[in-house]
């Protein structure tokens, strides 16, 4: 027997109405859990999706990069296209140059020097060329009174040639790494005339064909470029870190100009662009030309004078030779300035042949090399007052390292003006000079000079200094009077 239950119409109808709303309840859950999904996913998903595209950077080998790089206080905008960068980045752009990749040393016998040159004619106007191997395509460009400098066989070759040895470029390389390790954050050397100092550091690093595409130097080479450039752009072209009312600082300036203008010629001959380089040496040396004095001598403050301080004066002499390089000026701008600056030291010159600090040749007649040197750069070489300023250091001059006789600033000169002239007279002198100044260096590379008060200025000028002078070997090449 089965029993059966008959739900009334009642009944019936509330369970029917019980199972639509059941089924209601089901589609709005089932919908309202793919919105949440949705929206879920929309959170993780959409924050990719709506970011704009960055473009990854990638670096392959033999490819030029273009980092992003930070200029220091210069306006002027470039295009670059440079090597790819180091480990850090100098704050200098460069553009389209081909890295620049030392010479490995060669074995080379060298043997006694010879002195067979130079004759005592001019500084040749830096004749020489650049065709010898290792120089490079870059150096193809570069004007020829650099090029023996430029390659490590060609600077063995010359040393070989000029009287120089394999100690005393490894005395020179010592010199550089020292430079490198002393350089200030800010692209500077010393905490006192830092504007002098890095122009020394500077002439002493392009002296060894050091630029800015240098692997070894190249980065401190720049940032002691743009360290002067910088100060070029503080003072509207007057290179110095000191007040204008100093009576010192036109010796800042000299010596900067002389480094900026040597600078821009490499820079301008290797295609590496560094803002604002041109203009400030440009500025430079036309305040050079507008601050001689009345009688073709500089003072201090570039005052216009009837008298001269050949200190002063030897340094804007250089400075305006290596301006008249560049190319940003025309040859003939530089007549007047020179031909009065020789006439100024014909004058004052005694009849022994020595050149002194003013008229006077008896007061440190220790820079008559700087006064025949200038007669040799400017293609006076064979003129009566350089070859009697030869003849005055070559009988008078000495080196006794530890005293007076030593000092390298009238040596610096010295050295330049004695292989310039070459023959028996540089012989003499190089022997004499040679050795001890080799022998005198400081284990770190560096030379302090007894009985001369010690610090940071001095033992970082007389290290440029010594450098410079062992750099006299190859550094320029001594001519045969022509152009």
């Amino acid at each position: 027997m089965s029993i059966h239950a008959h739900l009334s119409e009642e009944a019936q109808a509330r369970l029917n109405a019980q199972k639509r709303n059941s089924t209601v309840s089901s589609i709005v859950i089932s919908a309202l859990a793919v919105v949440l999904i949705f929206l879920v996913l929309g959170i993780f998903l959409l924050p990719p999706i709506l970011e704009p595209y960055k473009p990854g950077v990638t670096w392959v080998p033999g490819e030029k990069a273009e980092p992003d790089i930070e200029r220091p206080k210069v306006k002027t905008s470039l295009r670059q296209n440079p090597s790819p960068p180091s480990h850090t980045m100098t704050k200098v752009l460069v553009a389209n140059t081909a890295s620049l990749t030392a010479i490995p040393v060669p074995d080379t016998i060298v043997g006694t020097p010879s002195v067979d040159f130079g004759d005592g004619d001019d500084f040749g106007d830096f004749n020489g060329d650049s065709d010898g191997p290792g120089g490079g395509p870059e150096f193809t460009k570069l004007d020829p009174r650099f090029g023996k400098r430029c390659s490590k066989e060609d600077r063995l070759a010359r040393l070989q040639e000029t009287g120089g040895t394999i100690e005393g470029e490894e005395a020179v390389v010592k010199s550089l790494q020292w430079l490198k390790a002393t350089q200030n954050p800010d692209g500077s050397w010393t905490g006192d005339h830092p504007v002098a100092m890095t122009g020394f550091a500077l002439l002493v690093y392009l002296g060894h064909c050091e630029t800015p595409l240098s692997e070894e130097y190249g980065e401190t080479v720049l940032r002691g470029i743009t360290y002067l450039v910088n100060k070029g752009l503080e003072k509207d072209g007057r290179l110095t870190e000191k007040d204008l009312d100093s009576i010192q600082w036109v010796y800042d300036h000299g010596i900067a100009t002389y480094a900026l203008a040597e600078s821009y010629t490499f820079c301008k001959a290797l295609n590496v662009k560094i803002p604002e380089l041109d203009t400030v040496t440009k500025k430079a040396g036309d305040i050079i030309m507008q601050g001689q004095g009345n009688s073709g001598g500089w003072v201090y403050k570039f005052e216009s004078t009837e008298s001269g301080d050949n200190s002063v004066g030897f340094w804007q002499i250089q400075a305006l030779k290596a301006c008249k390089h560049t190319g940003l000026w025309t040859d003939s701008k530089f007549r007047p300035a020179i031909r009065n600056a020789l006439a100024w030291l014909g004058k004052v010159q005694g009849k022994d042949g020595a050149i002194g600090y003013r008229a006077n040749p008896a007061q440190s007649p220790g820079l008559t090399g700087g006064g025949v040197l200038a007669f040799q750069m400017w293609d006076e070489g064979r003129s009566r007052e350089a070859r009697d300023g030869i003849k005055w250091i070559a009988e008078n001059a000495k080196f006794g390292w530890g005293d007076e006789s030593a000092n390298l600033y009238y040596h610096y000169y010295h050295a330049q003006a004695m292989i310039n002239h070459g023959g028996k007279q540089w012989e003499g002198y190089n022997n004499m000079f040679r050795d001890k100044l080799i022998k005198a260096q400081n284990p770190d590379g560096s030379w302090t000079q007894g009985g001369i008060k010690h610090g940071p200025i001095n033992v970082h000028m007389s290290t440029c200094m010594a450098a410079l002078m062992l750099e006299v070997y190859y550094r320029f090449l001594p001519g045969t009077g022509g152009k």
